[in-house]
């Protein structure tokens, strides 16, 4: 388990920026998964239930003006920063195991 902060900015301005931190990279990426789905709440405040795909959750991504994560690196006692990218090949990973494990 790696200490992992989560950097968002959804908008242009800097007063937008926000950070979580969690306790690994799995639940980092989970909060991520949060985010969005508490974004499809607020647009379909009248859908009991709410459904989407991996490609629509990387679009949300991409809309984003930037989202970032630090993980806590033990070795050299420092964080290393990871780009979008790497967050969503992170996710790909986490849902991909979660949708084996339902198999």
């Amino acid at each position: 388990m790696s200490h992992t902060i989560l950097l968002v900015q959804p908008g242009v301005r800097p007063e937008t920026r926000t950070y979580s931190d969690y306790d690994s990279v799995n639940d980092c990426m989970e909060g991520v998964c949060r985010i969005y789905e508490e974004h499809l709440k607020r647009i379909n405040p009248n859908t009991p239930t709410i459904t989407y795909d991996i490609s629509q959750l990387f679009d949300f991504l991409d809309q984003l003006a930037d989202i970032s994560c630090l993980v806590y690196q033990k070795s050299t006692n420092t964080y290393a920063p990871y780009n979008k990218e790497w967050i969503k090949e992170k996710i790909y990973v986490l849902l991909r195991q979660a949708a084996g494990s339902t198999n």
